[in-house]
């Protein structure tokens, strides 16, 4: 069993009005999570390898999605 990778970072909220309008014209946004270092971590895992990510969050409803 091979050594799991470990990755460190931060994850990003993507804020985007849908279909290609701009954002006073929306009353919701759509929201898409990200980070480069999620993103490795996650290819390692599809490549059949072991991974772990280590991040760090605020308290609030925002962090729990």
């Amino acid at each position: 069993m091979s050594k799991p990778i470990v990755t460190f970072g931060e994850i990003m909220g993507r804020l985007a009005a849908p279909d290609f309008l701009r954002l006073r014209q929306v009353r919701g946004l759509d929201v898409t999570y990200a980070g480069a270092e999620a993103s490795v971590a996650a290819s390692i895992c599809n490549f059949g390898g072991t991974a772990r990510y280590v991040t760090a969050l605020p308290k609030h409803a925002l962090a729990d999605a």
